[in-house]
């Protein structure tokens, strides 16, 4: 046998080769959906980065067509929605999607146990996958306890549970989770949060849509913004926030003079006006990045001593209110 002939120079050697980046988990691309005149969603571009994405709009902005595309229920008019390269709506996509819907539809005379072990085995698993599988998503999600009951016996928060539960099964990298929180009490909140940011930690991406604000800046501080059917903004809280300079912000500062720091306040360019609340003074000012600058700077010209500095509307409803501002 001839052996291959050695390259003549170094010059001619092969370079280094560059693996193909895997495609994204999942990916909107240029996305329209209409029902008859109506268009649930419009030219929707997105790729969802790893870790927890809050999805959030006001009734009607399309989240729910967003959900049913991104899980296969509905097809797309325009673009393309893919999972990991795949028709969202493939059998090989959903290998990687688990779905915890806000509705629920269950075979009420069987047990928790008994659906979910159902839907271990509508999965594909052997039967004795299934059982362990069915018995470590039950402990998951806080039902192992509760699960020999009839689900038409189960309070709202047990259902939601339930059906979180057969989303894990079968250990999937993308969790889309629809108003998760909902009907669940107070206890119950706090430890799915913990489950959240666990799966969030070990590699899941999720993607919860809720109307619960305050919960969801708990979980997250990646956010979508929908509205009309259009992507309005995305990014951190902090990021949306930042590219809203010309909205006003308001800022509670406590301080051991409060008339000197308003009357001083009042002289800078950017504040629009300021209110006395006993030691404290809420100034709104516009250009928030070069207020806080010009703040520190008066501080310190003027000898002031600020025990407390707090902004009102940062959060994510505050947030919601300026991004639908005129698109409502």
């Amino acid at each position: 046998m001839e052996r291959a002939a050695l390259p003549s120079s170094p010059s001619s050697l092969p370079g280094p080769t560059h693996a193909a980046a895997p495609p994204p988990l999942l990916h909107f691309d240029r996305v329209s959906k209409w029902y008859g005149g109506v268009i649930g969603l419009n030219e929707l571009s997105l790729v969802l980065p790893p870790g927890i994405t809050g999805l959030v709009g006001p009734n009607g902005a399309g989240k729910s067509t967003l959900m049913k595309l991104a899980t296969g229920q509905l097809r797309p008019d325009l673009g393309q929605v893919r999972i990991y390269g795949h028709d969202a709506w493939s059998a090989a996509a959903k290998r990687h999607l688990g779905y915890c819907p806000d509705v629920d539809r269950f075979f009420e005379e069987m047990s928790g146990r008994q659906f979910v072990r159902a839907m271990a085995l509508l999965c594909g698993l052997s039967r004795a996958e299934a059982r362990d599988r069915t018995e470590w998503a039950l402990e998951q999600t806080g039902m192992a306890d509760r699960s020999e009951r009839r689900l038409r016996g189960y309070s709202k928060g047990m259902r939601q549970r339930i059906k979180l539960a057969q989303a894990l099964l079968h250990d999937p990298d993308l969790i889309i989770l629809d108003e998760p929180m909902n009907g669940v009490d107070p206890v119950g909140r706090i430890e799915l949060q913990e489950l959240f940011l666990q799966l969030a930690a070990g590699g899941k991406s999720l993607l919860v849509s809720s109307h619960q604000l305050e919960e969801l800046e708990k979980l997250t501080e990646h956010i979508v913004v929908l509205a009309r059917g259009l992507k309005v903004a995305e990014g951190t809280i902090a990021a949306i926030r930042d590219l809203m300079n010309d909205q006003p912000l308001a800022i509670r500062i406590d301080c051991d003079q409060p008339r000197h720091l308003a009357a001083a306040l009042l002289r800078l360019s950017d504040v629009l006006g300021v209110e006395l609340e006993g030691e404290r003074v809420v100034a709104r000012a516009r250009q928030p990045q070069r207020f806080f600058r010009e703040l520190a700077d008066l501080v310190l010209h003027e000898g002031l001593n600020l025990q407390h500095l707090e902004t009102l509307d940062c959060s994510a409803q505050a947030i919601l209110d300026y991004v639908l501002k005129g698109r409502r």
